[in-house]
Order: structure tokens, then sequence, then C-alpha cells
């Protein structure tokens, strides 16, 4: 017996006293038409995973190396890519371009170039839910399940500093106090706190990095190809599996600049989340999120931003000068938190500080204006 089937002999044993799966190999497809790069990139992608530690099933053009369901055209491919999966005859498969429902959206996974982490970005495809910061929640857990997933045990959680970010930590928080079981990150910055810079992005501090799908899928782009140019996708794992709270098929996205070491990554991320059972973990933490109030948050949400029957008008006290700034106020709600210190006679401006939202308020107000937005959650 030679060498090679001795290794891969050994390997399949050690999996299966793993995963407790004796007599079956996990199997992963990849569909091969489609990429900028040619059928060949992506073939030699699965060549580059293929260490026999699972199976790889080719779909569109074949090799005679692989299984390999050969197709003409690209529907086709899909066609056959979700026969397979729907039959269980493959567990995952890796391709360039999926639909999505609404509720599910893929968790990417990068290595950071300051000192070569890996995180999961949270979201890169897909729509979680039509409200932003809903959507943002939602991708916190997704995230959360598939680090899990992947043999994070207690996975850190960040939230980029973007529009809605303040207004997911609140939530996020409430789910913690509620029996909701996870960590935030510390920001490296010297303010520290949950939500992250850019200097957080590239070393990587956060094990999931909650983000919008169109910011993810950028993120994506710049780790991947930062240097090469950006046409040729050298570095990571993908955008990575569709996560929804009841979703059940392993999809998992390249981009169709994906360069085969990044192929290769992908099959060997899509063996990683068939391995940790992914789709069970995420109903699961979806689940806990439940128990811990992830529905009241949400209808406050909506509550909040349905339309009111009649606005009133509040008018600004006499100006003062301001000072001494209040920060962690989500910019969505920077208007209305001015409101409610006029409504209290408080004089209060809107400003943007170096790390986001603040409220400008006289020195001698501060404590007072402090207190008002704290009660009126605007800030923690």
């Amino acid at each position: 017996m030679s060498n090679k089937l001795i290794s891969d002999a050994l390997l399949e044993l050690a999996e299966a006293m793993e995963t407790g799966n004796f007599g079956k190999k996990i199997r992963v497809g990849l569909t091969t038409l489609g990429s900028e790069h040619g059928s060949e990139n992506l073939i030699e992608g699965a060549r580059l995973a293929n260490s026999g530690m699972f199976e790889i099933v080719l779909i569109g053009k074949g090799d005679d190396d692989f299984k390999s369901y050969e197709v003409d055209t690209e529907d086709e491919m899909y066609s056959k890519m979700e026969e397979l999966l729907d039959a269980k005859e493959i567990d995952a498969c890796v391709t360039m371009h999926y639909n999505f429902p609404i509720g599910v959206s893929t968790v990417g996974r990068v290595v950071a170039p300051g000192k070569g982490r890996e995180m999961f970005l949270a979201t890169t495809t897909g729509t979680s839910a039509t409200d932003r910061v809903e959507a943002m929640v939602r991708n916190a857990i997704s995230g959360i399940a598939t680090a899990k997933a992947c043999g994070r045990k207690k996975p850190t959680v960040g939230i980029l500093n973007l529009d809605g970010a303040r207004q997911v930590e609140k939530i996020l928080i409430n789910l913690k106090d509620n029996g909701y079981e996870f960590e935030f990150a510390e920001s490296m910055r010297a303010d520290g706190g949950a939500v992250m810079r850019g200097n957080d992005l590239l070393i990587g501090v956060p094990d999931v990095m909650v983000t919008d799908t169109l910011t993810g899928n950028l993120l994506m782009k710049v780790f991947s190809s930062f240097n090469t140019g950006g046409d040729f996708e050298a570095q990571g794992y993908g955008y990575g599996p569709g996560i929804g709270e009841d979703y059940d098929r392993r999809v998992l996205i390249l981009s169709r600049a994906s360069g085969s070491p990044v192929v290769a990554n992908a099959l060997k991320y899509a063996y990683d989340i068939v391995k940790g059972e992914v789709n069970e973990v995420a109903r699961n933490e979806f689940k806990s999120a439940i128990k811990a109030g992830l529905d009241k948050e949400i209808e406050a949400i909506k509550a909040k931003k349905a339309p009111k029957e009649a606005v009133e008008e509040v008018i600004a006290p006499p100006k003062e000068v301001v000072t001494e700034a209040i920060a962690g106020i989500d910019i969505l709600d920077l208007e209305d938190a001015v409101q409610v210190l006029w409504k209290e006679s408080i004089y209060a401006e809107s400003g943007m500080g170096c790390t986001g939202p603040v409220i400008l308020i006289s020195e001698a107000n501060f404590a007072k204006a402090e207190e008002i937005l704290k009660n009126n959650d605007f800030v923690k």
C-alpha cells in the first residue's frame, strides 16, 4: 500500500473518530463555471485543498482527479448543485453566486494583516433583515454561531463603527443582560469599548466583527486582494456560508475574482462548518437570543421607526457655549437626542467627533444632560 493511501486512510479514521461519522466522508461541492480566471483556477483550488480529510465534488467542468458532474451552462450547474444538496449527495457547496432568501446572509472569514489573526466578518453577502439595525443584530448572532462551529468556544464580538452601531450595541447589551451568553471584544484604542475602529479591523481584535452586509462585502474584497491590485483575490476564506435563523442549505460564496488559494481555503471552511454543524448551532443561538428578548428588541425598533401622527415642534433654548461632549449616541438617534434635551430646556448641539457622533453641551449642564439621555435610552 502506498504512503498516500495509508495517509488518507489514517486521516479518514481520525475524522470519523472526531465526528462519530464512521463510513461516510464529508463531501463538499465546488461549482466550476463563471470564474473571471477560468475553470482551471477553481479546479486548481480544489487540488490545493485535496488533503484527503474530505471529498471534493466538481459541478460544471470536471476533472479526472475528482468525482464530477459535468454540465454546459451556469443555470444547469446551480440546478445540479441544489439537487445534490437536497439529496444530501454533498454536505455543502462552494459557489460564486447564489440568491439567498431574506433572513440569510454570509459570514466571511479573513486573516487580519496586522497580527495574522483570523476574524469572521458578519456579514458579507445576502440580507439578514430589511431594517439596518435588526440586520446587524442578526448578523452578530450568525457570526457567533459560525465562529463556534469553526471551533471558537467563546468568540468575542465587536461592532464596526458605522451608522446604527450604537443601537446594535444597546440591543446586544440587553440580550446579554437577559441571559444570551457571549463576550464583547475590547477596542485597542485608548477609550476601549465594543465599538471597533479601523485599527481593530487591521489587527483582528474581535473574533466576530459585526457590520452591515455592503460594508462587509467591501471589507472582504480589501482583505483578500489588497496586495494584488484587486483583480485577483489571493487571501482569506471567501465570503462564507449563508446563515439564518432556520436555514439548512450549506452554500458558501466566492467572488468571481477569487484566486485558487481562496478557493482552497473556502473548501476547507466548508468542511469546518459541516463538521461543526453550523446550521444546528445557528438554530440554537437564535433560540437563546429569542429567549433573552430578541423579538421584543426588534419590535421596539419597528415601533420607534413607525410614522408618528403628529410631530411636536420643539423650540431650542437660548444658545450657550458648548464645551463638553457626550459620546455613545448612534448617528440615527442624534437629532432625536438633541430634541429631548431641548424639551428639558437644556441647550445642546449635535456634532461629530473622531470616534463618532456626539452631543455638545455646556459644562454646567453636562451631568444633567447625560442623566436625561440615559433615562431615554440614548446612552448606556
